[in-house]
């Protein structure tokens, strides 16, 4: 059950077709949705288009930033606005005390804007309840890469997963039920017997470069660099690299070039091969921790 959102003054700022799908959510809940950046039809009551983020910010209890967040220039992502729409940090230190400002992750540009303003940040990617439900469009999508990349079916492929959290689990999951043979890169022993028992090969990354040798396509979730020049010269040269870790990835991508390895960096994929999916699943989640921030913020005030 979704909660009643009824007067509450939130502000969306650029983005994708996700937050299209999730101001019109917020507008059906009774929120009063401020949008700035994206084409959201303004014939319900509550939908208002700001072309001035100012403006836009000015008495809202919320900010609900892409997924994407900010660049490091500050422009927010945005793919409907032609001129960059920029969050500086003296509109965030404007916002009172607590503001709950959503984002998907934070690059260190907003980190540090947010440090140095008195706003509560929350990165939805780092909750379970989002990044799990992520993850299915992710592997779809990485996996889709892979296909239209590579001249071999993914049945019967050497796939290596680099990293098995939630979304490295699910594309390996998706891999081996196609029919590849999977090999779960893994620094924990937990995860390396849980892909084991899931029918998987299972090394240790201190394993990778006597391995890499071995897999026709890989793909990387690890936002580290975990494939260096050092072990990419080990790969075969026709072995596809999907890097679906966010930027800047863990591949040496120069390297990759320069020892004719197609090397491709596809962070982002929910919103472009499953838009409306991934804009249902921040609909699905943002109203009730929306709700549930607004009231743990009212509740302090009225203790204090």
């Amino acid at each position: 059950m979704q909660p009643d959102l009824k007067g509450i003054k939130v502000a969306v700022l650029g983005g994708d077709a996700r937050e299209v799908i999730l101001a019109s959510t917020l507008s059906r809940l009774g929120a009063h949705v401020r949008v700035v950046g994206l084409p959201v039809k303004s014939d319900p009551p509550h939908v208002t288009i700001f072309t001035n983020l100012e403006e836009a910010l000015a008495d809202v209890e919320a900010v609900i930033l892409p997924v994407p967040g900010i660049l490091e220039k500050g422009n927010i992502y945005c793919v409907y606005e032609e001129k960059p729409l920029v969050l500086s940090e003296t509109l965030l230190v404007k916002l009172p005390a607590g503001t709950p400002v959503f984002c998907g992750f934070a690059r260190p540009k907003l980190r540090e804007m947010v440090e140095r303003s008195s706003v509560k940040l929350i990165t939805l990617l780092d909750l379970d309840e989002v990044a799990i439900l992520n993850s299915i469009p992710s592997a779809e999508g990485a996996i889709q890469m892979a296909m239209e990349n590579t001249a071999i079916t993914i049945h019967n492929s050497n796939s290596f997963v680099l990293g098995f959290g939630r979304t490295g689990a699910s594309i390996a999951r998706l891999l081996h039920a196609m029919g590849a043979r999977v090999t779960v890169v893994a620094r924990k022993a937990a995860d390396r017997a849980r892909a084991f028992e899931m029918g998987m090969n299972s090394i240790t990354f201190e394993e990778l470069q006597d391995k890499i040798g071995q897999a026709e396509i890989v793909f990387n979730t690890v936002p580290a660099l975990v494939l260096p020049s050092c072990i990419l010269s080990k790969a075969i040269e026709d072995t596809v690299i999907i890097d679906v870790a966010s930027p800047p990835g863990g591949t040496d991508f120069e390297a990759a070039a320069r020892l004719g390895i197609k090397a491709l960096q596809a962070p982002g994929l929910p919103g472009k091969v499953a838009p409306k999916t991934a804009g249902q699943i921040l609909s699905k989640v943002i109203p009730t921790l929306l709700a549930n921030e607004l009231a743990e913020k009212n509740g302090q005030k009225r203790n204090g």
